[in-house]
């Protein structure tokens, strides 16, 4: 499969994200978006990989080029489940002090 579906496929999930933490007052939705942008960041960067690695292969059949990239998103991903731990640890305490999850309503805890 070409790279360009998957260039195509990244962009527009990253265009969803920003578009759900631009226009969305929930915490969690707001979260969940962010996540999807750093998914189709995922995404992008093993697609590009893959296009390396294959052309790499060409040059040399016994080549490893192209699986840092495929490291990187392993790494990324141990990174982002701990920050869905914490954030959602922040979402929970939230609720339970303001009994709401409204981004506009934590303007209101600034003073």
């Amino acid at each position: 499969m070409p790279v360009n579906y998957y260039i195509f496929l990244s962009v527009a999930l990253f265009c969803i994200g920003i578009a759900g933490v631009l226009t969305r007052r929930n915490a969690i939705v707001v979260f969940m978006c962010i996540e999807l942008m750093l998914n189709a960041v995922n995404l992008l960067l093993v697609a590009f990989s893959k296009m390396h690695h294959l052309a790499g292969l060409a040059l040399d059949p016994g080549s490893t080029a192209g699986t840092e990239a495929q490291l990187f998103v392993f790494f990324i991903m141990v990174v982002a489940a701990a920050e869905v731990t914490v954030g959602l640890a922040i979402i929970v305490m939230m609720y339970r002090n303001i009994h709401s999850v409204d981004i506009n309503f934590l303007n209101r805890l600034k003073h």
